[in-house]
């Protein structure tokens, strides 16, 4: 039963690494023990769980049926381990984080320095970048996501969720008059982010719904780039409203057609299903929870519904 045993984990830690060789890193053996391994599985099985070349390893579709099997009992014995020693030992390791970067201008940054506070002994490497990240391939423990997710194997959690507002600077409407209607926006100079969609949804408070095709002047990949912008009078743009909250406060910033409104971003934690509970990364998403920006429903281990447009 224990030859068993390691031949799974060996045989889920090839599949999570994409090769024998990434597993034997892992596992401190050499290739040719962790291919004995997951030969001798297959043999014991009597099924071929994955077919290999010089280049790539694919899953057989018994193959997959056990990884599952396999991911589980991994988190299982996992979770007992540290149950087990969270109570004795003060958390400790390295975390890898990434985030968009526009959320390094929000309360995201009062939580991670409380996370610091808190477990001294826990170094933190965070990465504010809109670059898209494959945090499996990357090794990354915990990405930050905002907008609408897709559907994927990851797990996910919503911590919290963010206006997104029309804004423009005053001088920008000198010689102009002020959108009365969404439809007025079709023949606005507007700024967006590049990536998103070309379509604006707003709905009204009495319900109506107006969708609007966008052709923006102006193609931005920084959110706070986007912002000077229409700080400078290039135009309308979108952004979350924490990127704004001072200069609207302070009339330097119009919100533009207020009486609708546009769908709010979501903001996401999103980490490998492999991650043990109780673990490093959850403490993180715990004080994710305790305030981002505006706190938005969460649902543990959730993949969201599957919508359309850019997740930043």
């Amino acid at each position: 039963m224990l030859d068993r045993l390691r031949q799974l984990a060996i045989f889920a830690k090839t599949v999570e690494t994409g090769s024998f060789r990434g597993a034997a890193k892992a596992f401190n053996l050499s290739p040719s023990v962790v291919s004995h391994h997951v030969s001798k599985l297959e043999d014991n099985l009597g099924v071929a769980l994955m077919y290999r070349s010089t280049r790539k390893l694919s899953l057989t579709a018994a193959g997959q049926k056990l990884l599952a099997s396999a991911r589980e009992m991994l988190a299982a014995a996992e979770s007992g381990l540290d149950d087990i020693s969270a109570g004795s030992l003060e958390p400790a390791g390295r975390l890898k984080v990434t985030a968009p970067a526009v959320l390094a201008h929000s309360g995201l940054i009062d939580r991670i320095a409380a996370f610091a506070a808190t477990y001294p002994k826990v170094d933190l490497d965070v990465s504010f970048t809109d670059v898209r990240h494959d945090i499996i391939a990357e090794g990354i423990d915990l990405a930050i996501r905002m907008g609408w997710l897709k559907d994927s194997s990851l797990k996910a959690r919503k911590v919290a969720s963010e206006d997104r507002l029309l804004l423009a600077a005053p001088s920008y409407f000198e010689g102009r008059r002020q959108p009365k209607s969404p439809k007025d926006l079709e023949s606005r100079q507007l700024l967006q982010l590049s990536g998103v969609s070309r379509q604006f949804v707003f709905r009204s408070g009495a319900g109506s719904t107006a969708r609007i095709p966008t052709s923006p002047q102006i193609l931005v990949d920084d959110a706070i780039a986007l912002y000077r912008l229409v700080r400078a009078g290039a135009g309308i743009g979108t952004l979350p409203r924490f990127v704004a909250a001072d200069d609207l406060a302070s009339g330097k910033i119009l919100h533009v057609l207020p009486d609708w409104r546009l769908e709010p971003l979501g903001i996401y934690a999103v980490w490998p299903p492999n991650t043990p509970r109780g673990g490093l990364t959850s403490r993180f998403i715990g004080f994710l929870d305790q305030g981002l920006v505006d706190k938005g429903d969460s649902k543990s281990d959730a993949t969201p519904p599957k919508r359309s447009g850019a997740l930043r």
